[in-house]
Order: C-alpha cells, then sequence, then structure tokens
C-alpha cells in the first residue's frame, strides 16, 4: 500500500482566511503612538515601511514555484498565503502615505530603501535562493507575531493600531509554514536557506535603523538624551528587541528546523478578528 503524504506540515485544521480589514489610524499615526516614545513608535513605523515592497518580494519568490508544486493541500494555502499578503500590503502601504502625509515625511525615500534592497537581490540572486530569502524573513515575522500576540510591547496602545498590528501578526503566524513547505517541496537545501537568513539579516536591520534615525532626525528629536536612552534599551535591554528575539531567532538555524516546531496555535484561538470591509 503506497502511504501519500503531504508536502505541507501545516497542522491539521488550521485554515488560512483572507480578511478584507480596513484602518483608520490617522489619529494615532499623528503622534507618537507607542508610550509615548518616539524611538519606539519610530521603529515600528519603520517596519511598515519595509512592509510594501516585502510582501511583493515573497508573494512573487513563492509563485514562481506554483506549477512545481503538485500537493492540492499546498497550493491552497499558497493561494491564501498570496490573498493574506496582498492585504497586508494594501493596509500598510495606506499606512505609510498617512504617516507622511501627517508628519512630513518622505515615504519614496524610507520605502524605497527596501526596493532597492529587493532589486539588488532579485537581480543577483537565483529563484530558489530568493524563496530562501522569503523563508527567513518569514521566520523572523512570526517570531515577532508571537511577541505581540502574547502582549509584547503592543498591549497598551490605542486599540485601533493594536489591532492592525495584532492582524498582521495572527495572519503572519497562520501562514507562516507555506513558503517554507514550498521550499522543500521544490527541493530547497538548509546551507542556502542558513546563508540567506544571514545575509537578509544584515541588510533588513540596517535600512530598518536607517529609517528610523531619518524619522527621529525629521522630529528633531534624534540626538535627545531620552531618545538615545529609549533606542539603547528597546533594542539590548531585558524585554527589547534583540534579547526577547534572539532564542526563537537562533532556532532557524538547526538542520531540521520546521516552523511549526513552535506550535503556538493558542495565540489564534485567542485572537478575535476585528470585522471585515
Amino acid at each position: 500500500m503506497t502511504v501519500i503524504t503531504s508536502a505541507s506540515r501545516m497542522p491539521a485544521g488550521l485554515n488560512l482566511e483572507v480578511r478584507n480589514i480596513k484602518f483608520e489610524l490617522s489619529e494615532q499615526l499623528s503622534k507618537d503612538w507607542l508610550d509615548n516614545d518616539p524611538f519606539k513608535t519610530a521603529f515600528f513605523n519603520a517596519l511598515s515601511m519595509s512592509f510594501p515592497a516585502g510582501e511583493r518580494f515573497f508573494i512573487d519568490s513563492v509563485r514562481h514555484y506554483q506549477d512545481e508544486v503538485k500537493d492540492p493541500k499546498l497550493k491552497k494555502e499558497m493561494s491564501r498565503f498570496f490573498g493574506q499578503e496582498g492585504m497586508h500590503s494594501r493596509e500598510h502601504r495606506k499606512y505609510n502615505q498617512e504617516l507622511c502625509d501627517l508628519r512630513g515625511y518622505s515615504r519614496e525615500k524610507m520605502e524605497g530603501r527596501t526596493e532597492k534592497l529587493i532589486r539588488r537581490g532579485e537581480k543577483k540572486m537565483p529563484r530558489k535562493a530568493q524563496l530562501a530569502a522569503t523563508c527567513g524573513v518569514e521566520h523572523l515575522t512570526a517570531v515577532l507575531a508571537d511577541k505581540i500576540l502574547n502582549g509584547w510591547m503592543l498591549s497598551d496602545v490605542a486599540p485601533q493600531i493594536r489591532s492592525l498590528w495584532q492582524w498582521h501578526s495572527a495572519e503572519e503566524l497562520e501562514h507562516k509554514s507555506v513558503a517554507f513547505d514550498v521550499y522543500i517541496d521544490v527541493g530547497g537545501n538548509y546551507k542556502a536557506r542558513k546563508l540567506t537568513m544571514r545575509l537578509f539579516t544584515i541588510n533588513f536591520l540596517f535600512d530598518l535603523l536607517a529609517n528610523t534615525t531619518y524619522m527621529l532626525r525629521q522630529d528633531e528629536k534624534l540626538w535627545k538624551w531620552s531618545t538615545l536612552k529609549s533606542g539603547f534599551e528597546f533594542l539590548f535591554a531585558k524585554g527589547g528587541v534583540l534579547r526577547e528575539m534572539r532564542a526563537d531567532y537562533l532556532k532557524y538555524f538547526t538542520p531540521d528546523f520546521h516552523p511549526w516546531d513552535d506550535d503556538n496555535r493558542h495565540l489564534l484561538e485567542s485572537w478575535h478578528a476585528p470585522k471585515t470591509a
């Protein structure tokens, strides 16, 4: 008897849902919405600036292998992955434009950093390496999503903007294995995904901090002692970004890693989706 196994390792019963949700954020984005803290706010706003171009890259890198994947379960998950990432791109593009209109930033300058990085990667990296890079980014976003849904950092912010970040986080957890399962199914290897993760991490952190710095400079808050102190603690102190994410980040570098080794479906079960448009 032949046993047919699925290329998808997404847990049984977990279905991806494409939620058409729209957010009105002007009131929050006009101010330092995260703890009234310029550095924390600029950091998360800089994250948003990376998403429109990034989501397009993720979709393209996975879609390239759509015809090679034969498993119907994984093909369905790929389709839902495209839909979810498309909604994320739309809402963050709106977020970024509103932010820049309200605060006098250049959206083209900040989003352009990510676009330039992606164009360079698309030019120099073969398709499978691009998919490997997507696997790495999806792991990073899933780790951040886990922290956010666990209440880290954003538990006390205004409901509307917290709702956007939690919605994005929940869907990142839902589809966290899709690109990885496609990568394995089309013959991706451990060495390439390890290398691309290292390269991406360096370039992404550089662009993220460059955009954070740009916004703080535009607000004339960059060289204030309170901003520098907050930035150091936010990045390096206990409970800060790097120490909070380090252990989960390093799991990606084990040869037998899979995104659902960390089964955090309970976070999805406790999350309540906002009403769709």
